[in-house]
């Protein structure tokens, strides 16, 4: 990563508001080319909201979102050109059941980017091949454990080559043996410069990968630091206490 380098994702004073409850509180996050931020704390404290605001999957109340400099706010943006930009990978594999592995990864390069058959098959297999399911290219979902439904829905964002990764708990849904072949997809994303926000509770890879890592509480950021500095030696009350409750487990 350089220093210097301009962010590549910009939040300030975020908020959002369902009806009565106001999820985000005023969120001011940067994130800057090829760092890995990791985002945790209690359910409900407005992690994946967070996420699907980034994207406009869910409208912000208030603040502003940049991405690579755009206001992702702005009505003069093409939020289809920006969601391009932001890969996004859910909890859930999203995939369709009747599709192979491949016409899943290239559904998007066809009608999102304008891709023929030919390049948008090339791109496919590509990143199939990323995430170690080159040989998986003409199974359908069904065919697959979910650990490789996963890496097809990583392979299925990373095809169009965004700027940012968001990962939203993408290990929650797995049988624990499968998680790690989908954490070592994250990582080697990582090594190749990927800019990468993810939600979840996989503590050691967050150890282990992070550059950063993000505590947020009741629609706030509580507390942000090196992993070292969360996990060892965290200042905040509230963040002591998450950490504390979730290494007894």
């Amino acid at each position: 990563m350089t220093t210097g380098a301009l962010p590549i994702l910009e939040i300030r004073g975020l908020r959002k508001r369902f009806h009565d409850v106001e999820v985000l509180r005023g969120i001011d996050l940067v994130v800057l080319p090829q760092q890995l931020v990791f985002v945790i704390g209690p359910s409900g404290s407005g992690k994946s909201t967070l996420l699907r605001c980034c994207n406009r999957l869910e409208e912000p109340s208030a603040g502003s979102i940049r991405v690579a400099g755009v206001d992702v706010m702005a009505r003069s943006t093409d939020i289809n050109a920006m969601r391009r930009q932001i890969g996004m990978v859910f909890q859930s594999f999203n995939l369709y059941p009747h599709m192979t592995a491949l016409g899943n990864v290239t559904l998007a390069l066809r009608k999102v980017a304008g891709k023929n058959r030919v390049e948008a098959d090339a791109l496919g297999r590509a990143a199939l091949e990323r995430v170690g399911l080159a040989d998986r290219a003409n199974h359908r979902p069904a065919e697959l454990s979910g650990g490789q439904q996963q890496r097809v829905a990583i392979a299925r964002a990373i095809a169009l080559e965004p700027r940012v990764m968001l990962f939203d708990e993408p290990t929650s849904a797995l049988d624990p043996e499968l998680v790690g072949s989908v954490l070592a997809v994250m990582r080697s994303l990582r090594e190749s410069g990927m800019t990468m926000i993810v939600v979840s509770h996989e503590m050691g890879f967050a150890k282990n990968a992070a550059d950063r890592v993000v505590f947020m509480d009741d629609g706030l950021i509580v507390e942000q630091g090196p992993p070292a500095a969360i996990f060892d030696s965290p200042k905040e009350e509230r963040t002591r206490a998450f950490i504390g409750q979730i290494q007894r487990h």
